[in-house]
């Protein structure tokens, strides 16, 4: 007995895996090309069935110094352009003028308005959905990229141009009312704080004229008052005088009279009285003491006594008395205190006002055209989309051809696997269940041609 068994050549299990599924798969071509076509048939079906969503962008970038060069000047609102992209960006980003704007223009979301929700909620679906802010990446240290960018979503049917311009224009116009509340707000308080500060300084110069004039009246009467009592002690001082005199006069009366002197003579002249008068004799007295009063003679004396007694006044006797009349007239009228009170516009007497004054002139007369204030600058408006940019055809039709042919290879192996294990059934009676290689193998070892065993 004798055998033409002939061993098959080794090769390497990777080399027949991928020699014989390919093989066994390349059998089933039809499967795959009806699978592949008819998952391609369904994605091309849902890219031209679905409803295509069309997106527009917008894009801001800092405005011009000169733009804001009149605001900034004022020296009271500083806006330097990259903080006035910051507001605008932050007014596209808030929420409320999102809202402020969606509810003012109704017409134009009406596509977005669902049937059974509220206003409020629609908005909140297109907020969350449709619209997104866009700001440059931070990593990136380029001035270059100083932007803000606005994108929205929106279906067929609606003017996402109308909407993302017209928003775009209501968030500046919003920036700009709120710009131009702040300048007035700050403008009134300055104003309020410098008139405040010239009503300071006029209520101070109010005090201290009064204070002024006070001190004035204060003085004028307290002269009054010293030289009334210097001239009231004066003629009090005369009057005693007065009465001195008559008290020495009545008394020098009474010694003449007793010594015969009845004219005025002398110490000499009387003690040569009762000398014969031989002839014409001339004498004269040298003498450095007081005569005595009565040596006036009664009849001077009586003379001069006579005119202290009926004399009504002494002031004529003291200077003094004069000069206190002067001066007393002189303070029954204060020209100073005339000349402050005859002032008619006293601000112009009020002291370090000046800067207050031409501030306060500078600010009433400002003048900013707020309504022409730009902001920003729009660098790219949004256009009508060619094109939407969902879902996107190719890309859908190119994946669920892929996807299919996946799928279709995935079928032919199992097919091709399940037969194999059923002709090993039912050649042998029976096999083990093994795994898909392991029966795809098989199935290759059986179609060889030299693989075949020869008895006797």
């Amino acid at each position: 007995m004798s055998s033409s068994f002939r061993a098959p050549p080794v090769r390497s299990s990777d080399e027949i895996d991928f020699v014989r599924l390919f093989a066994s798969v390349w059998q089933q071509k039809k499967l795959l090309l009806f699978v592949t076509l008819g998952a391609g048939l369904i994605a091309a079906s849902y890219a031209f069935l679905a409803a295509p969503v069309y997106k527009v962008s917008t894009v801001l970038r800092p405005a011009a110094i000169n733009d804001l060069d009149a605001l900034n000047r004022s020296e009271i609102y500083q806006l330097p352009p990259a903080d006035a992209l910051l507001k605008v960006g932050a007014a596209l980003d808030s929420y409320d003028t999102r809202l402020s704007y969606f509810k003012k223009n109704q017409k134009l979301f009406e596509k977005f308005v669902r049937p059974g929700q509220t206003l409020e909620q629609s908005f909140q679906e297109f907020n969350h959905d449709s619209i997104r802010l866009i700001l440059p990446d931070e990593d990136k240290k380029n001035s270059l990229s100083s932007y803000i960018k606005l994108e929205m979503m929106y279906p067929k049917g609606v003017d996402g141009v109308s909407i993302l311009n017209g928003f775009v224009d209501y968030a500046i116009e919003s920036e700009r009312e709120r710009v131009t509340a702040d300048l007035n707000v700050i403008v009134k308080n300055r104003l309020r704080e410098l008139k405040g500060k010239l009503d300071s300084a006029r209520s101070n110069y109010d005090i201290e004229k009064e204070a002024k004039i006070a001190s004035l009246r204060e003085a004028d009467s307290l002269k009054r008052a010293q030289l009334q009592d210097e001239l009231k002690a004066l003629r009090s001082q005369l009057k005693t005088l007065r009465s001195d005199r008559i008290a020495q006069l009545n008394e020098a009366i009474g010694i003449a009279r007793s010594l015969g002197i009845q004219k005025p003579a002398t110490p000499s002249s009387l003690g040569e009285s009762a000398v014969t008068n031989a002839g014409s004799v001339m004498r004269t007295e040298v003498n450095n003491q007081q005569i005595p009063l009565y040596f006036m003679g009664v009849d001077a004396l009586k003379a001069e006594l006579a005119a202290l007694q009926s004399r009504k006044s002494d002031d004529f006797t003291e200077s003094r008395i004069a000069q206190i009349a002067k001066e007393l007239q002189l303070l029954a009228s204060n020209r100073e205190i005339e000349v402050l009170d005859a002032r008619k516009n006293e601000d112009i007497f009020l002291a370090g006002v000046q800067p207050l004054r031409t501030e306060i002139f500078r600010l009433s007369s400002l003048n900013i055209d707020l309504a022409k204030l730009r902001l920003v600058s729009i660098d790219q408006q949004a256009l009508e989309p060619l094109v939407p940019s969902s879902p996107n055809r190719p890309l859908i039709i190119f994946l669920g051809l892929l996807l299919g042919a996946i799928v279709a290879i995935g079928i032919a192996l199992v097919r091709q696997g399940l037969r194999a294990v059923r002709d090993n059934a039912e050649r042998d009676g029976h096999e083990p269940a093994g795994s898909l290689l392991h029966s795809v193998a098989q199935l290759d070892r059986q179609q060889e041609p030299g693989n075949k065993l020869n008895r006797k």
